[in-house]
């Protein structure tokens, strides 16, 4: 009996050490202080996709990624980060969508050779949409990202453990900044053409517990295009 009581408190015991997860954000004690540069994984290598036209845009994009050597045995193995062993594809493109779990895109303007790098920050590229709606309407030339760029737990690993932002370009690459406020997890956003807007939701971990859950704030915003200037706006529809 007193075995089995053992052996009880033991399974409750690694059940809970099992359930425990990680927060999402670390908060630094010093918010003034940059978060560190994360080192490069020896067992990746640049590899860049076949380069993609938008149609209607002077621009080639090449979508930059990286590619894992698998050992095994005296054999070497390749894999895409997206895509897995044996898939040299990085990216995946449907009606204006690039996916993919990139860190670069260099842009080409189609009568030049010369190559632009989007950033120099070390960044992951979920996605990038060309905003076509909008161009239709305004003949403005506009990318929407998905993005990690910060190691928001501090586990050393930028990946989908970590915060997804959104952030915002020229077709070229140019004026690329971030949408979402600090530290704020990105819910969802969508393109309204017949107010040639961008909605967008994040939520804001107001108890400052790590975890976005049913006690943070969510925040309703949008960029209005018919203006010059990109600013994000908040709206309050409760």
């Amino acid at each position: 009996m007193k075995n089995i009581i053992i052996l009880g408190i033991t399974l409750i015991f690694l059940t809970s050490c099992g359930n425990d997860e990680k927060p999402k954000v670390i908060y630094p004690e010093n918010e003034n202080i940059e978060t560190a540069e994360l080192k490069k994984d020896s067992t990746l290598i640049e590899i860049a996709d076949i380069p993609i036209h938008i149609d209607s845009t002077k621009y080639l994009i090449h979508p930059i990624g990286e590619y894992r050597m698998y050992g095994s045995r005296g054999k070497v193995y390749f894999g895409s980060s997206s895509y897995g062993s044996g898939s040299f594809s990085i990216t995946n493109y449907n009606r204006y969508e690039i996916t993919g779990n990139l860190h670069n895109l260099k842009f080409q303007q189609l009568d030049s050779d010369n190559l632009t790098s989007l950033t120099t920050k070390n960044i992951r590229i979920k996605s990038i949409t060309f905003l076509r709606d909008i161009y239709d309407n305004t003949k403005k030339q506009i990318l929407i990202y998905r993005v990690l760029d910060k190691d928001t737990n501090r586990d050393n690993e930028l990946d989908d453990n970590d915060v997804e932002t959104l952030y915002i370009s020229n077709i070229d690459g140019s004026e690329f900044e971030k949408l979402t406020s600090e530290y704020q997890e990105l819910i969802d956003w969508k393109e309204l053409g017949i107010k040639n807007r961008i909605y967008f939701r994040s939520i804001e971990d107001t108890n400052k517990n790590g975890e976005f859950d049913k006690d943070d704030k969510v925040h309703y915003q949008y960029v209005d295009f018919n203006n010059d200037k990109r600013i994000v706006k908040e709206y309050k529809p409760i």
